[in-house]
């Protein structure tokens, strides 16, 4: 005060204003009282903003022993961090000290100790915590407001999520970082973030239902509204693209989701798939920054068959044509493909036997997980094939995205095929042939093969081809149910599993199924028809055929066998002339010159 008063040079100086003085006026008023002599009481709720003030105002021990500095030091270091409640309580209170708070090593020295207080057993607690609301009754949580262990009730694993929650997003990712470094399970280190942000990103559980998320179970904690402006937080993460001026509760938020994703645990399901999905969600609404979306979507991949069809519905928040954004579940499902690749050929330092269980489960999980997929991608298409700015290129690669062997049934398929074509009536008939090439017709159930055979939707090539593949359908269940010694006793199931189906057949597929009926006899019967008329003409085609190659065996004689027939029959002719011409001599040698010569039919 006396060097401020020296630097103006003012004689008539009255008023001294300190407008930069942490602590505002009480951190001011504490600080005078200590000077005068006057007992101060130093709590955990003044001791930040007065211990900033004492260095502002420079009261170290050069001026005097056991100065204010001294005094607040050590009440930092002996009272307050040995506490939970006073360190989460002091920290929260370093929210308006920046950057004193952060100099002195306040922030640092109150993180470190939460940190190591939450990774301590909760069987050796006996401090008092706030635990969860009595809003939503919960087996893993605390049911009292204001609790302390206790024999009776053992402490969860979860009891420190409410308090840390309530500090402001900067100090939240310092307490977790340094959670993370003494070793704490990423399992409660990612429910702690999914606490969080219910807490205080209040559009992330607009939409959660009660049991499908652990989302949900914590979106009674925010009872504080909307949060509270604040100026500064995380300095490291790239700032997103500012189109618009944004309001300051969306730079809040903004702010609190670029957080988060940067420090939820890279271990898969650290955190639920529909998190993390809702938080893109707000992530492209909010503008957040593209290569922190880009990772979002990474992870949403990891875990891509454990999402909902309601939290895939994410809006085009850009100036697009689709009412959904439909690129973006074309990029998280390459993500899953390519993470189930990388899955496969990832183990290779493995001996033999261990190796071969490894692969063998990992190729049933893979299966199972890419059909899970492949149900979500049909659903989705079926919601997104109404929009009727959707294009045919873009359902057609999407349903095209995962391999054949991932859908054992093209019912949902067929719906999705069935939806597009009804938003969109005026496609030629290349087209509507070009997206039905998705579908394999033999993967259709017998339900569904009867409302495609009565579709007028469908291309009459598709119906043919839905038709036979029905009969063929048939006809192999007949082979086998004759083949099989117990008949009777084998089919009966088949029956009753197919009243089964019919009554779990949606009311679309069953209407009209008596015409379907009739028409599928009448062009069974037809086939028929047809096919006992191309055993008609094959038998005729082959006795024509018998009938040519008789005339080709004729025709096909040797020219020479011919000629030489021709003139050993004139040869014998001219002989016989000359018998009759000749006179007849009685004696022996005209009898032997009278023999006819034998004529040899060959060439020589």
């Amino acid at each position: 005060m006396n060097r401020l008063i020296y630097e103006s040079r003012d004689s008539e100086l009255n008023k001294i204003v300190l407008d930069d003085l942490p602590g505002g006026p009480e951190a001011f008023e504490l600080a005078a009282k200590f000077c005068y002599g006057i007992a101060v009481d130093l709590t955990a709720s003044n001791i930040s903003g007065l211990r900033c003030a004492a260095e502002y105002l420079e009261m170290t021990e050069d001026l005097e022993e056991g100065n204010l500095i001294f005094k607040t030091e050590a009440f930092l270091s002996y009272v307050v961090l040995s506490s939970w409640r006073d360190s989460i309580i002091v920290l929260k209170s370093c929210e308006k000290l920046s950057p004193w708070a952060e100099n002195l090593q306040i922030v640092r020295r109150c993180s470190e100790s939460i940190a190591w207080k939450a990774c301590a057993n909760p069987k050796g607690i006996r401090w008092a915590y706030t635990g969860r609301p009595p809003k939503i009754s919960s087996p893993k949580w605390n049911d009292m407001k204001d609790s302390s262990p206790s024999r009776s009730q053992p402490v969860p694993p979860d009891w420190w999520f409410e308090d840390v929650s309530i500090l402001r997003i900067d100090h939240f990712v310092r307490v977790i970082t340094a959670i993370k470094v003494k070793g704490m399970r990423f399992e409660l280190i990612g429910a702690a973030i999914m606490h969080y942000a219910a807490k205080w990103l209040t559009g992330l559980i607009r939409e959660s239902s009660g049991s499908a998320d652990e989302i949900s179970s914590c979106s009674a904690s925010n009872s504080n509204g909307s949060c509270s402006s604040w100026k500064g937080g995380l300095h490291m993460i790239v700032a997103g693209m500012k189109d618009d001026p944004p309001t300051v509760q969306a730079k809040d938020q903004r702010m609190i989701i670029e957080s988060l994703i940067s420090i939820i645990p890279p271990q898969k399901d650290s955190v639920s798939c529909s998190f993390l999905l809702r938080l893109l969600r707000m992530a492209n609404m909010l503008k957040v920054a593209p290569a922190l979306v880009t990772e979002l979507e990474k992870r949403v991949g990891m875990q891509f068959e454990q999402a909902t069809l309601a939290d895939l519905l994410i809006p085009a928040y850009s100036k697009g044509e689709t009412l959904y954004d439909v690129d973006l579940v074309q990029r998280l499902l390459e993500h899953f493909l390519v993470q189930e690749q990388t899955e496969s050929s990832s183990p290779s330092r493995q001996s033999f036997s261990d190796k071969h269980m490894y692969d063998a489960s990992q190729r049933g999980n893979g299966t199972s997980a890419k059909m899970r997929v492949a149900r979500l991608v049909d659903g989705y298409l079926t919601e997104v094939a109404r929009d009727r700015n959707l294009s045919l290129t873009k359902f057609q690669v999407l349903a095209e995205a995962l391999p054949e062997s991932a859908r054992t049934c093209d019912d949902g398929l067929y719906r999705a095929i069935d939806s597009y074509l009804k938003a969109h009536p005026t496609l030629s008939e290349h087209e509507r042939k070009r997206l039905c090439r998705v579908m394999d017709c033999q993967k259709l159930s017998i339900d569904a093969c009867m409302h495609a055979a009565q579709n007028e939707r469908l291309p009459l090539r598709i119906v043919v081809q839905v038709l036979f593949s029905e009969q063929i359908k048939i006809s192999n269940a007949m082979a086998n149910s004759t083949l099989k010694e117990a008949g009777e006793s084998q089919y009966q199931p088949m029956i009753s599993n197919r009243k089964s189906l019919l009554e779990a057949t949606p009311q679309s597929f069953q209407e009209g199924w008596a015409t379907a009926k009739k028409d599928i006899n009448t062009l069974k019967f037809e086939l028929e028809s047809v096919k006992a008329k191309y055993l008609e003409l094959q038998n005729d085609m082959e006795t024509l055929q018998r009938q040519f190659d008789k005339l080709t065996k004729q025709k096909q004689t040797s020219a020479w066998t011919s000629g030489w027939k021709k003139l050993g029959k004139l040869t014998k002719m001219t002989a016989t002339d000359h018998q009759d011409i000749r006179p007849q001599v009685p004696n022996a040698a005209e009898q032997t010159r009278k023999t006819p010569r034998r004529w040899r039919n060959s060439i020589s």
